[in-house]
């Protein structure tokens, strides 16, 4: 994985020693910067140009980088006004407004033609479809290694585009996700159709879908204090904390940070339940987070970090369990549904499978091209999904692993978060910025939905019970939360 510093903050968190590359130098303050003007964009379309990502006063290591299509049309800052919320029972005391209708988009409002993340294109110059080419053009994915692909495109499925599996349903811009790191993307977790649950600046932040109201869950500026105390026990307090990952299930909420950090809350009881660093190294940032049971039923949560280690915790006392040293940073690391595999990737071509208990390596993924940041395991834990800056998803049979059994290809960048439904009929699979895509896995992954907006992606998640999408997209003016239903076809309802 990449180091963690942009070009404007280059002594912020890195130690004196430290040489940052040329090649990334340059992605970050060419093409790829997306805080772009319309009006400077068409009259330089080889151009771009960065503006100061105000974020609260959150230490960005990439702090000029992902502040994602500045639409600077109009300052719709006015539009969001501060309501007291009203009582309804809920499960959080909401400390945020309610959804303001002048920035959400309803489905109503996108069937008459709104544009579903609210930009404007009836008050500008160009239409979306000529941003969207543009867009495409200017795009510079990001790649460890300059290789050829032209052979990699023989490999990926053609893929018949244009199904509809989920609709959209409802965009807020009254929270929205925040980023960074430009490779790190599992930010964002559904607990149900109306839970879900994302960072924004030093907050995770709770989004109730239901009553349309946010709450900020854990502040993690602060100092938190663990309130888990035991002889022995290594927690310690942090502040400060530059989340970089984040999970939620089984009412935990884990996060890791830059420093190393690791914290673990209780979604049902106050405080936190653990928090430190887990590591002292100096390129120390926590790349993944899951929570898992163990054959026997026992919660476990692991982390993979940059260290090249991948360390697994009791999730009832936060002991060590296990520490697993690889040859590379682990940039992302899943345990299968029974708990006794686990996935491990990184700054390597090649993925690996491991013994779960131990770490042992058993099995080698060989086929991607660059360095991999996301991966899923499909719920009858015979199906793995990897995903590469390699622009491809490829997706494995755990039973043979000589080769992988299908080639997914994105259309802008490399593929950051892979979702399965839990009943296994539908993969999301999310580019860095502007595209997510939605494959059946019935069809054999050969149909499938392309979701097509402009921003960075945040995260994505489907709710447990499958009938919801949401995505999170950063951005200064149209950050937001969109959330997409799941498409049914009532057949016998629909005859009358």
């Amino acid at each position: 994985m990449e180091p963690t510093v942009g070009p404007t903050s280059l002594n912020l968190l890195l130690p004196t020693s430290f040489s940052f590359p040329s090649s990334l130098y340059k992605y970050i303050t060419t093409t790829h910067s997306l805080s772009l003007h319309f009006s400077f964009l068409f009259a330089n379309p080889f151009l771009s140009t960065m503006e100061h990502f105000n974020n609260d006063d959150l230490e960005y290591v990439v702090d000029e980088y992902y502040d994602v299509p500045d639409f600077a049309v109009e300052d719709t800052s006015s539009d969001i006004v501060p309501e007291l919320t009203s009582d309804v029972d809920s499960d959080f005391e909401d400390e945020f407004p309610t959804s303001n209708a002048k920035t959400d988009t309803t489905a109503s409002e996108a069937r008459n033609g709104k544009d579903i993340q609210g930009i404007p294109w009836e008050r500008l110059n160009y239409s979306r479809d000529k941003y969207r080419e543009t867009r495409l053009k200017q795009y510079k994915n990001y790649q460890n290694f300059s290789r050829s692909r032209h052979d990699l495109r023989k490999e990926c499925l053609e893929v018949q585009k244009g199904e509809t599996f989920y609709d959209f349903f409802f965009n807020t811009r009254l929270v929205k996700s925040t980023i960074v790191h430009f490779q790190l993307r599992n930010l964002l977790w559904a607990t149900s159709k109306h839970d879900v649950y994302f960072m924004q600046n030093y907050s995770v932040m709770h989004w109730s879908a239901l009553l349309r109201r946010g709450k900020e869950v854990l502040n993690v500026a602060k100092p938190i204090i663990p309130t888990l105390k035991r002889p022995g026990f290594l927690a310690q307090p942090v502040s400060r904390v530059q989340i970089s990952t984040m999970t939620v299930k089984e009412n935990l909420m884990v996060a890791g940070g830059f420093q190393g950090e690791l914290i673990c809350k209780n979604l049902k009881h106050p405080g936190v339940l653990f928090c430190g660093k887990i590591t002292t190294d100096d390129n120390a940032i926590t790349n993944a987070v899951d929570v898992y049971s163990n054959p026997a039923g026992s919660l476990r949560v692991i982390t993979a970090n940059n260290d090249f280690q991948v360390r697994v915790f009791d999730a009832e006392n936060f002991a060590s369990l296990g520490c697993f040293k690889y040859d590379w940073s682990v940039n992302n690391t899943s345990v299968s549904p029974d708990g006794k595999l686990l996935a491990v990737l990184g700054d390597s071509t090649e993925c690996l499978i491991a013994d779960a208990n131990t770490g042992k390596i058993t099995g080698s993924l060989k086929g991607h091209l660059d360095y991999s940041f996301s991966s899923a395991w499909h719920p009858d834990g015979q199906i793995l999904a990897t995903g590469n800056q390699d622009k491809t998803c490829r997706l494995w049979d755990i039973r043979n692993l000589s080769q992988s059994m299908a080639v997914l290809k994105g259309r802008m960048g490399a593929i950051r978060a892979l979702r399965f439904t839990s009943d296994g009929r539908f993969l999301a699979m999310a580019e860095p910025a502007d595209f997510v895509h939605i494959f059946d896995s019935h069809s054999g992954y050969e149909q499938g939905q392309e979701i097509d907006l402009f921003g960075e992606i945040a995260g994505i998640s489907f709710s447990p019970d499958t009938e919801a999408l949401f995505v999170g997209i950063a951005d200064r003016t149209y950050g937001s939360l969109l959330e997409f239903n799941r498409k049914r076809h009532y057949n016998y309802l629909d005859s009358f």
